[in-house]
């Protein structure tokens, strides 16, 4: 099997390397495209230096997919040109996640929308998966009426140039800045561009990716995004409002029953989820789950996941391989 990642220099990228030997495709045949100032140069997957090839050159390399992290105007540019070279696209952008044609996937919640004849499908946004994964199993059972959730992201959320900035005012020095404010012994109520009706793109992907991921466009989503001094992961506070009333037991039968939900919830003992515990792996992490005592039928509680894994790499290759498996490839 021929697999491109395309954006396999940047941190995305490098962790869905990572991803592809982890999960059993160390021996495909990789194609490592990025810029043209990487071309050239070698990266180590499996052992192996594999050279690193222009975008132009992995569509002509005839791939059966191709994971994109590479921006939203090379997905634009290239995911068509590699669909119609029959290759699947698998994109971490946002560059197709809410065009009609294009499905956008969590395959533990809806990998069914994955049609035999799609050859672009579209990863969610970091936050937006680790929050319907722990909310799918609730919805399904209960039906959600309302959602709001306070985002707290990790600076890894905006690639290494936020790291760099972070790690170097930790030092004391002067950083070059990505964000438009210190980041370090600090935080800021911003993620992405501000629109005009005082939200941001961030927040504005949840609202809308919820609604489709779940096939639900009544559920009404409020969201707050916030950038946090950490690099181990997000975290969500998500209150959640249900149209039937729930009970508390049956709240974490349901979430240790659902496949990729990992609960740690024993506030009595300080075990919660952290980033700390998060980083490095693929499950997605509730607790302090708790019932809303302000109004009826309605729950809190809180959601780490790495979002380069999780969020990003791990989806996406676990999208790759909903498809194999449903094809037979």
């Amino acid at each position: 099997m021929k697999i491109a990642v395309v954006g396999a220099t940047g941190l995305v990228g490098r962790v869905m390397l990572k991803v592809l030997e982890e999960k059993g495709f160390g021996n495909c045949d990789l194609v490592a495209a990025a810029s043209e100032k990487s071309v050239g140069k070698s990266l180590l997957f499996a052992g192996k230096e594999v050279k690193i090839v222009s975008v132009e050159d992995a569509v002509n390399a005839k791939c059966d997919f191709a994971v994109f992290s590479a921006g939203s105007a090379v997905s634009k540019r290239y995911a068509p040109l590699f669909a119609e070279a029959n290759c699947i696209v698998i994109d971490n952008s946002s560059a197709w996640r809410m065009s009609e044609k294009v499905p956008l996937v969590v395959p533990e919640i809806n990998g069914r929308a994955i049609g035999k004849n799609d050859k672009i499908i579209a990863n969610p946004n970091c936050s937006t998966i680790q929050m319907v994964m722990a909310l799918a199993p609730l919805h399904k059972q209960y039906h959600i009426r309302r959602i709001v959730v306070s985002t707290y992201q990790s600076v890894t959320g905006t690639g290494v140039k936020a790291i760099r900035q972070l790690e170097e005012e930790e030092r004391g020095g002067e950083a070059s800045k990505i964000y438009p404010h210190r980041i370090h012994r600090n935080l800021f109520p911003h993620g992405g561009d501000f629109l005009a009706n005082g939200y941001t793109t961030e927040e504005e992907k949840l609202v809308n990716e919820t609604r489709k991921i779940f096939a639900e466009p009544s559920i009404a989503v409020s969201a707050t995004v916030v950038r946090v001094p950490v690099t181990g992961g997000h975290s969500e506070s998500v209150n959640v409002e249900f149209e039937q009333d729930f009970d508390l037991n049956d709240i974490r039968a349901l979430l240790n029953g659902f496949k990729g939900i990992n609960v740690v919830d024993e506030p009595s003992e300080n075990k919660y989820p952290m980033p700390l515990q998060s980083e490095g792996r693929d499950e997605v992490f509730v607790g302090r789950i708790r019932r809303d005592f302000s109004q009826p039928n309605t729950l809190n509680m809180w959601v780490v996941a790495d979002n380069l894994r999780k969020g990003a790499a791990t989806n996406a290759i676990q999208i790759m391989q909903y498809i194999i498996d449903k094809n037979k490839l």
